[in-house]
């Protein structure tokens, strides 16, 4: 699958693992992975998704 790609809110919610209402919630509130409209729909692309997935990734905890 190419970085590229483009994918549909429901694609992007099923990848992440949310309903589609809760991405769109999401996209709403600005809390989301970036998105742009392409006609009447929303599209996402991969690599955005994966780099907004990175940025969120819980921070190592110092070993005591």
């Amino acid at each position: 699958m190419s970085d590229d790609r483009l994918m549909s809110l429901r694609q992007t919610a099923d990848y992440l693992g949310v309903s589609p209402g809760a991405l769109y919630q999401m996209r709403h509130t600005g809390d989301g992975p970036p998105g742009f409209k392409v006609g009447a729909r929303v599209r996402y692309r991969r690599a955005e998704v994966d780099a907004w997935l990175d940025a969120r990734r819980d921070a190592p905890r110092p070993v005591a």
